[in-house]
């Protein structure tokens, strides 16, 4: 493991950004300047933004500080997951194959489609009438 002050790592997912910082610690996440439950609410679900650390075995050992903006819940928490593997695999480059078997290193590339002219959405065509 490498002795650096702290490690970076920016996440994305979506239109969501994630930025990443970890230092020594004792395990806190912090989220735009409050903890991860209180930006999430209490929902089991923020613990998806903490599996890298199970993953790696490293929950009690660093602090996280996390700026994320932009999309939604699932967006920011996908972020921050991703974020947080990116700078894990800073701190430790041998945890490398573990992030890669549990799908944290890989940014998921599904998004929005865009409107297109002439539809009412990314694919549906305005009704057809033939007479």
């Amino acid at each position: 493991m490498k002795t650096a002050a702290y490690f970076q790592g920016t996440g994305r997912r979506k239109t969501a950004i994630a930025r990443v910082r970890l230092v020594p610690g004792e395990g806190t996440v912090i989220v735009n300047g409050k903890p991860i439950a209180d930006h999430f609410g209490s929902d089991a679900n923020a613990e998806a933004a903490l599996l890298p650390f199970q993953v790696t075995n490293k929950a009690r050992r660093f602090n996280a500080m996390v700026k994320v903006e932009g999309g939604g819940y699932h967006g920011q928490l996908g972020a921050i997951a991703h974020g947080i593997a990116r700078a894990l695999l800073q701190a430790d480059p041998e945890d490398r194959q573990a992030l890669r078997k549990a799908g944290l290193l890989t940014r998921d590339p599904r998004a929005k489609e865009r409107k297109k002219p002439g539809l009412k959405r990314a694919r549906k065509a305005p009704q057809f009438t033939k007479r």
